[in-house]
């Protein structure tokens, strides 16, 4: 009635490709889980050059004894070492339902943009930076379009680089640090000639140098879709034409997995040892939830995690002087993209801040915490679960959520359903009762 393995691996961007493959190459029986059609997460997207270090993992994944299970959402812990996760179809859960037990569980769940609400921003062709190049390596058409791209922290620059190529006239790269803060940067990036290379190579990719510090939007315009941008820089304002507003304020950690298995948390990452282990047993946690560092480090991090959780301990301890070594990169990435408190300003009153309940500033700001609002106003209600509003507000009030619940993304309420063994029944649509009625579609 459930798979078992020796080790699932959760998650299959370059952190979870590197635990489930070195795990693999031990002889262990590993699983990887990704709700994601393919491997290499949002950083090695297909449809676009991969650089030669992704092709030589996914090389490597392709050629391991590793079970692929992509397009399966986890949404439940149902027992200790056991993982419920649906089928997804590519619009949504088509039903299917299974059980994952495993002797060791490598959580790498990897990151997402954080989002803050000003005036216009739910505007059609108003998006995510890493949003716009997704949709534009599916194949939206973007030759000739006007972008702005903007935010903070090196998505921008690669994404505009992206677009340019792809023929996009680039308006302006407005990022909220200002020069003084990406100078230190850039001063710390001397360590690594490689980095200061890719970035040259964006400048060169985008064409004439568009790159404004200290700057931000402050209202997108338009009617049925966006037309004009206003831009704040200093005490300057102005407005640009644009047809693509990209906009993304560097990346929030996706924690709710590991919360939702009692994971202890520092100052909003997964806490782990050197070895990547965390306060619950047999659990690991690999990536961007323990730190945003980039793929150099997430590669280390699942080398650390597979080889340990395979018994490779000595292995896998020649590896963390390299991690140990990239972790200042992780504080000075973190120093440089520090969010600049002026952007607490830019909603107003009537500017939608939980979109999935279309709940404005104004209501948010009577209440005093994270419970309050959702009780009060049902922000972060919605299918997102507060993933776009819960970042949101946390920098604007100062909340934090305070538990984390299953199911971790909306679920049919028959995957919920913790049924004995054997009584299933035709409604209860999991594959390891090999039921599949199309009835019960009800959602949580």
């Amino acid at each position: 009635m459930k798979q078992h393995f020796d080790i699932l691996v959760v998650g299959a961007g370059p952190a979870g490709v590197a635990a489930a493959v070195c795990a693999s190459e031990t002889g262990r029986s590993v699983a990887l889980v990704d709700d994601n059609p393919a491997a290499g997460g949002q950083i090695w997207r297909r449809g676009g050059h991969l650089p030669e270090q992704a092709r030589t993992w996914l090389a490597r994944l392709d050629v391991s004894r590793v079970m692929r299970l992509q397009g399966w959402r986890v949404v439940d812990s149902p027992e200790p070492q056991t993982l419920r996760a649906e089928q997804n179809d590519g619009a949504g859960s088509d039903g299917n339902c299974a059980d994952f037990g495993y002797k060791t569980l490598i959580l790498a769940t990897g990151a997402r943009e954080r989002f803050l609400p000003f005036p216009g921003w739910t505007l059609p062709n108003v998006m995510g930076a890493g949003g716009l190049d997704a949709m534009v390596r599916g194949g939206l058409p973007i030759a000739g379009k006007r972008v702005v791209v903007a935010g903070t922290g090196p998505l921008l620059l690669a994404v505009a680089a992206h677009v340019a190529e792809r023929g996009a006239q680039i308006v302006a790269v407005c990022e909220q640090a200002s020069m003084a803060r990406l100078a230190r940067f850039a001063a710390r990036m001397l360590r690594e000639p490689g980095k200061l290379m890719q970035g040259a190579g964006y400048g060169l990719a985008m064409g004439p140098m568009r790159l404004k510090t200290g700057c931000w939007p402050v209202a997108a315009h338009g009617s049925n879709r966006l037309r004009a941008v206003t831009l704040r820089q200093g005490a300057k304002q102005w407005d640009v034409e644009c047809d693509h507003l990209a906009c993304g304020f560097h990346l929030v950690p996706n924690t709710e997995l590991p919360a939702m298995l009692g994971c202890r948390m520092a100052q909003g990452f997964v806490a782990t040892d050197a070895m990547m282990r965390t306060s619950v047993m047999q659990v690991y946690c690999v990536g961007e939830p323990t730190g945003i560092g980039g793929v150099d480090l997430s590669l280390l991090e699942g080398q650390i995690a597979g080889l340990t959780a395979a018994g490779r301990t000595a292995q896998a301890k020649d590896l963390a002087p390299r991690r140990q070594a990239r972790l200042g990169f992780v504080r000075a990435l973190h120093n440089a993209c520090a969010l600049d408190p002026q952007l607490r300003k830019l909603a107003a009153d009537e500017t939608i801040v939980c979109r999935c309940e279309d709940v404005r500033y104004a209501a948010l700001r009577q209440r005093t915490n994270w419970r309050e609002a959702k009780l009060h106003t049902r922000c972060g209600m919605g299918p997102c679960q507060g993933r776009i509003c819960g970042a949101a507000t946390e920098f604007l009030f100062g909340w934090g959520a305070d538990s984390v619940r299953p199911p971790v993304f909306p679920a049919l309420v028959s995957s919920l359903a913790n049924l004995p063994d054997g009584s299933a029944g035709a409604d209860a649509r999991c594959v390891a009762a090999g039921i599949f009625s199309e009835n019960s579609k009800e959602t949580a």
